[in-house]
């Protein structure tokens, strides 16, 4: 496994657009921040605090939809995934040991639930930490490139890479 935070840091992929089923059946959607890629395994790792709301429609229903965008590409990947939550674990505690001593670790130790309301912005901390990992098996990439002479679009699934109608 192979994993390299701070070299995804910059790069175009670095941030989508996580979809999932909310309780109420509606979708819900929101920007994640793409942390590792193990590419052998289709596998990509986000980070999370394991009070979100996500945490729980994704335990109810583990299929979601990614959307990235590059902008200096012109491309979009819709990625059908499945989805999985670790909240305790090697996988899981030894990433928070890296991650503790960043000011980013300040998001997994607040007092409160992220969209919990507040009085003032400013977040108290907490002395315990609610530091998550979700993992993403990608089952399929629906790619498409938007170009001024012609859009192109490819489905790289299960059933082999196919080209289709943009």
């Amino acid at each position: 496994m192979e994993s390299r935070p701070r070299d995804l840091a910059p790069h175009d992929w670095r941030v989508a657009v996580l979809a999932t089923v909310a309780d109420d059946g509606k979708p819900d959607a929101r920007s994640i921040v793409l942390r590792e890629v193990e590419a052998g395994e289709r596998q990509l790792v986000f980070y999370t605090d394991a009070r979100s709301p996500k945490v729980q429609q994704i335990a109810s229903t583990p299929e979601g939809t990614l959307i990235f965008w590059s902008p200096r590409l012109a491309w979009q990947l819709r990625m059908q995934v499945r989805l999985a939550v670790q909240e305790s674990g090697l996988a899981v505690s030894s990433r928070w040991a890296k991650l503790q001593t960043h000011a980013g670790a300040a998001e997994y130790l607040a007092a409160c639930a992220p969209g919990s309301p507040l009085d003032a912005p400013l977040v108290d901390l907490g002395t315990r930490s609610h530091f998550a990992m979700i993992t993403a098996l990608v089952e399929s990439v629906d790619w498409t490139e938007t170009h001024p002479e012609g859009h192109r679009r490819a489905l790289f699934g299960n059933g082999g890479p196919k080209w289709l109608q943009p």
